[in-house]
C-alpha cells in the first residue's frame, strides 16, 4: 500500500492502489522486454548477420508506457527531479510550510497545464480517427503512445493534488507515517528539555 493513498478515503485509495500495482508491473515488464529485445538484437545482428524486423516500432510502444508509468510512480513517491534548495536554507517551520505550499501549488499548476495539453493531443488524435498517424512497418497508431503520455500526466497531476491536500491538512507523507507539523514557535532553548 502506498503512503500517499493513506490520506485518502478508502473508496478512493483502493482503485488508486490497484492502478499503482498495474503501473509497477508495466515498468517491470517493459524494462524486462527492453533488455531481452536488445540482447536478441545483438545476438541476431552480430551472431547470425540478421535483423529483427521493425523491433524499434513495437519496442517504442513499450518504452513509452514504461517511461510514463515510471514517471507517475516516481511522482507518487516524491522521487521526481527537484531543484529546490530553499528547504535546506529555510529553518523557520512556518516559512518552510509556506514554501512547501508554494512549491506544491506550482507543481500542481504545471502538471495540470501539461495534462490539458495531453488531452488536446489525444482529442486531436481521436478526431482524426480513420486517418490516424501510424508507424511505417507495423502500422501501430500514434494514439497508443499518446495515451501513455496522457495517462502518465493524469497520474502525476493526481499525485501532486494529493500531496497538496495532505500538506494543507498538516500531514507529512513519508517513511510510511504521517507526522503532524508543529507550526508553533515554542522551540526549547539549547540545553533545555522539550
Amino acid at each position: 500500500m502506498s503512503d500517499l493513498t493513506q490520506v485518502l478515503p478508502k473508496s478512493m485509495a483502493m482503485p488508486l492502489n490497484g492502478s499503482l500495482r498495474v503501473m509497477r508491473w508495466i515498468v517491470i515488464l517493459s524494462g524486462f522486454l527492453m533488455a531481452t529485445t536488445f540482447f536478441m538484437v545483438v545476438v541476431v545482428r552480430y551472431g547470425f548477420n540478421g535483423n529483427l524486423f521493425a523491433y524499434e516500432e513495437w519496442l517504442l510502444t513499450f518504452c513509452f508506457w514504461g517511461f510514463f508509468a515510471g514517471a507517475a510512480l516516481a511522482s507518487e513517491r516524491g522521487y521526481h527531479i527537484n531543484a529546490d534548495i530553499l528547504g535546506i536554507v529555510i529553518s523557520n517551520p512556518r516559512l518552510r510550510w509556506w514554501r512547501q505550499l508554494i512549491v506544491l501549488s506550482v507543481e500542481l499548476f504545471i502538471t495540470a497545464a501539461i495534462l490539458y495539453w495531453g488531452y488536446l493531443m489525444l482529442a486531436e488524435e481521436i478526431g482524426n480517427y480513420p486517418l490516424w498517424k501510424r508507424t511505417p512497418a507495423l502500422q501501430i497508431p500514434y494514439f497508443v503512445w499518446r495515451l501513455s503520455i496522457f495517462l502518465g500526466f493524469l497520474y502525476m497531476t493526481l499525485f501532486s493534488a494529493i500531496y497538496l491536500y495532505a500538506h494543507i491538512r498538516g500531514l507529512q507523507i513519508g517513511e510510511g507515517e504521517f507526522v503532524e507539523l508543529d507550526l508553533s514557535d515554542d522551540q526549547p532553548e539549547q540545553g533545555e528539555k522539550p
